[in-house]
């Protein structure tokens, strides 16, 4: 169950606290940096350990590819900067080098999406979650909080291949508790709801609990689920939410024509089609400004998210009424052939009797 949300911790300090962990428990663990360790936090690992710290400089492709050569090697290997240098000035390298051959390697960047800030649009990046996810092997994650950040990076290690996991800049509430299990392909579900089922990723998943308040206000029960991991995505959960709540509104802070939005929708078209809406950032570059003057701009606050959820509740709605005319009128078309029958039947019943 998610915890109060009185207080906001940072992704990027409990990465660093959780491979440290690692690094203390396992001599296979190495890191490598583009010249930005402090800004990632893994200058706490550095610290501790640096024999299995590499800096790169800022030459992310060759990062890239000698994580390649560590992990071939039998190391297990966490490779990090800025969301913007770990995707796109390196997909070729992590598509050829770690993806294909399915390398262990742990690609866990920061400073993605909008909430960057100031930098403005070079650096915040939002189309990396869909560059990673059309890549065969890639497993890709993105946390709620810092707890949930900590459990991701522990599970990435486990697991035997390569894994992107996508951490913000600024800190962000705490949703989620230390009980609360964590295994990559399951979403969690954060609260029940019969009406529609809100579903955010990262940052958002905070958004979507606020909006899930405001909607109980108005007399609207919504679900809140938790998807953290992207790919594999947790088809189980969305089949069940679209049979049990007839309606879904998806919540990103990332580019609404390619990401989880996307996702969920492939899954719904297949699995249970029902009215939905993708609360994301329009298709367009982002701008420097502050996280919320950002985030108001581009459509991802609570208001954004209830009115996302009242325009699927009307369409819900409005399917369901012509639901039901179309059972009634297939209902009134079966009497009238059954009708029919019955009436063709006796005549032919006369006929045959008139024949002998």
């Amino acid at each position: 169950m998610p915890v109060p949300k009185e207080k906001v911790e940072s992704q990027r300090k409990a990465y660093a606290l959780a491979l440290v962990e690692l690094g203390r428990e396992r001599n296979d663990i190495v890191v490598l940096n583009a010249d930005l360790a402090s800004s990632t936090k893994t200058l706490e690992f550095s610290n501790e350990f640096p024999e299995r710290h590499f800096n790169f400089g800022i030459a992310e492709q060759n990062m890239m590819s000698t994580a390649a050569g560590l992990a071939a090697a039998g190391k297990t290997v966490f490779v990090s900067t800025f969301a913007v240098f770990g995707t796109g000035r390196v997909y070729d390298q992590i598509r050829q080098s770690i993806a294909y051959p399915k390398l262990n390697v742990k690609i866990v960047v920061t400073h993605a999406g909008i909430t960057v800030g100031g930098d403005g649009a070079t650096h915040q990046i939002t189309e990396d979650i869909a560059l990673m996810m059309v890549l065969p092997n890639m497993k890709v994650i993105v946390p709620a909080d810092a707890v949930e950040t900590s459990k991701a990076i522990k599970a990435a290690a486990d697991y035997g291949g390569p894994v992107y996991v996508r951490l913000g800049r600024a800190e962000v509430p705490s949703i989620t508790s230390e009980k609360d299990q964590f295994e990559i392909g399951k979403a969690t579900l954060l609260r029940n709801g019969k009406d529609v089922t809100l579903i955010g990723t990262g940052i958002m998943v905070s958004v979507c609990l606020d909006a899930a308040e405001v909607l109980k206000k108005k007399g609207i029960d919504a679900r809140v689920i938790n998807m953290s991991t992207i790919k594999p995505i947790d088809e189980d959960i969305l089949e069940k939410a679209a049979r049990e709540t007839g309606a879904i509104v998806t919540a990103e802070e990332h580019n609404v024509e390619m990401g989880m939005g996307t996702a969920i929708s492939m899954v719904i078209a297949e699995k249970k089609h029902v009215p939905m809406k993708r609360v994301g950032i329009p298709d367009v570059f982002g701008e420097s400004g502050s996280s919320d003057e950002l985030m108001k701009k581009y459509g991802l606050t609570v208001e954004d998210i209830v009115k996302a959820a009242h325009n699927v509740l009307k369409r819900k709605d409005k399917l369901s009424r012509l639901q039901r005319v179309s059972k009634k009128l297939i209902k009134h078309e079966r009497k009238k052939g059954n009708k029919k029958d019955t009436k063709r039947s006796k005549s032919q019943k006369r006929k045959s009797s008139k024949k002998r």
